[in-house]
């Protein structure tokens, strides 16, 4: 039997497994220990329901935080990257740039004589650029000033300058030609990658619930077979005494008690074995819903099936436009795009042309440096135009271009593979719930032919062999009951993950 729930008063059987209990007495299940729905909690004891529980690991459990964690790193990443689109402003300084040496120094008979020479220079600048994505260039406004101070030994000791020149305002602009525009690529790939992350999200959100419902159902197994090991227990050591007597006074033979013994052993050693496991899934399903305490968890099976109306036409058409799987296909896709145009350009004639217009001016005085500043053109061109690879650029091109056709391939499989699992996980839902159907059925009939056989055997009207066959029929009637309602929850949550696709509520998961 179960332990005794602290939370409540009087015993919490499990659901079905009430009727199947010899001797056992049908209680109300308490309402859930408040506690044990909070954050990682350490309730004794309260009925846990597998909704309770899948809501517990989403929300508290470690793998949780993880997959949050996780979420959390990306979209700062994403808005950090988006931050770097937008007008960048800065301020560069050099405080002192100082350079003692001797210098060349022309003289007015046109030579040059070695003079030491103490300089030095400080500037200060103010700029503000914008990257412009789809041209591939840089736009830039900055403002400049700078200061040299010299100090040039003459015949009769030194003399000292100080020169200030200044750019009030400096409009620049870089822009390349024929070649890959770096800004324009990182940007589709950074909102594909985005979108990946928040999909891989719900995904693992939908994984952590498929793992839940697992460890749920390995508990609510393992209960269940306690229960009904411990009733084995009970009945064959009923049994065994009710053959011992009959033996004594002759009416069986001691085949018949030996067998009745041996069965007893057999159910003490199930009963062992149950308990074992028993703790052991408990121990797993606590680690995943992150609930410490140190007596029994009570978990209740969903006590009423739904029946869910899944088109597997509509699951295949939720499951490629919701899956992970077609965001990174599309990732795949410009990754191996850009791989291609940056082998073509960067192995081709290319430019880059840089220009500015601005005012500047100066002055040994500062604020003369301002004054009636004169105009500033500037204008570079660059060129790289490779004569001779020996193949290597080609070769560059159809690497990239395989991997292209590569990534394109993988991308494919991956989405019929996708289709075909959202099919069949859609199919095998509706035929889960037929089998349970027939398990629950089959549970019931079991149950009652080893009353009649038990009723029996204890009025003489037939054999012990008969009598085991029944309980064994019982025990694996009731397993095959528990698996069966286990793999209809399995397939549920699973349908879900393929398809991020609530059947129930007909809504996309988010």
């Amino acid at each position: 039997m179960l332990s005794l729930s602290r939370c409540a008063r009087g015993a919490v059987p499990l659901a079905l497994a009430m009727a199947l209990a010899v001797g056992a007495n049908a209680q109300q299940v308490p309402p859930p220990c408040p506690q044990l729905l909070s954050q990682a909690s350490r309730c004794p004891v309260g009925p846990l329901t597998l909704a309770n529980a899948v809501d517990l690991a989403q929300r508290q459990g470690l793998s949780a935080e993880a997959s949050r964690d996780a979420l959390v790193e990306a979209r700062a990443r994403n808005a950090a990257f988006n931050a770097r689109l937008l007008p960048r402003v800065a301020l560069s300084s050099q405080a002192a740039n100082y350079n003692h040496a001797f210098v060349p120094v022309p003289q007015a008979d046109g030579s040059t004589a070695f003079r030491s020479q103490s300089q030095n220079q400080s500037s200060m600048g103010l700029v503000i650029s914008q990257p412009l994505p789809w041209l591939g260039s840089t736009l830039s406004v900055g403002s400049y000033l700078s200061r040299l101070d010299a100090t040039v030994p003459i015949a009769n000791g030194q003399t000292t300058s100080r020169t200030y020149h200044s750019t009030p305002f400096l409009i620049s602009l870089t822009q390349d030609l024929l070649k890959p525009r770096t800004v324009l690529w990182d940007s589709r790939a950074q909102d594909l990658r985005a979108n990946l992350a928040e999909r891989q999200y719900v995904e693992s959100r939908e994984d952590l619930a498929i793992n839940t419902a697992s460890a749920f159902f390995d508990y609510y197994a393992a209960t269940v077979a306690l229960r009904n090991a411990t009733s084995n227990v009970a009945v064959n050591d009923t049994l065994y005494t009710l053959n011992k007597g009959r033996f004594e006074v002759g009416k069986i033979g001691e085949n018949d008690l030996l067998q009745s013994e041996l069965q007893l052993l057999r159910a003490r050693a199930s009963l062992d074995g149950a308990k074992l496991e028993r703790d052991r899934s408990e121990s797993a399903l606590r680690r995943l819903i992150n609930v410490q305490g140190t007596d029994t968890l009570v978990v209740v099976p969903p006590q009423d099936v739904p029946t869910i109306d899944v088109d597997p036409d509509l699951a295949v058409s939720q499951a490629l436009r919701n899956s992970s799987v077609s965001e990174q296909a599309l990732l795949d896709s410009v990754v191996a795009r850009r791989g291609v145009t940056e082998a073509r350009l960067l192995n081709g004639f290319g430019a880059t042309i840089s220009a500015g217009y601005g005012v500047n001016q100066t002055s040994p005085l500062f604020g003369l440096a301002y004054a009636a500043p004169l105009p500033q053109q500037s204008l570079l061109v660059q060129v790289d135009m490779p004569i001779f690879q020996w193949g290597g650029g080609r070769a560059d091109v159809q690497a990239a271009r395989a991997e292209q056709a590569r990534v394109s391939s993988s991308s494919r499989a991956r989405r019929e593979q996708t289709a075909e699992d959202a099919r069949y996980a859609a199919l095998q839902l509706t035929q889960s719930q037929r089998m349970l159907l027939i398990a629950a059925k089959a549970d019931t009939v079991a149950q009652k032919r080893f009353e009649v056989a038990k009723n029996r055997y204890v009025i003489g009207k037939i054999g012990v062999s008969d009598l085991y066959i029944a309980q064994n029929e019982k025990d694996q009637a009731l397993e095959s009951y528990v698996q069966a309602l286990r793999s209809f929850w399995a397939n549920y949550y699973r349908l879900r993950r393929v398809t991020l696709y609530d059947f129930m509520d007909k809504t996309e998961l988010r």
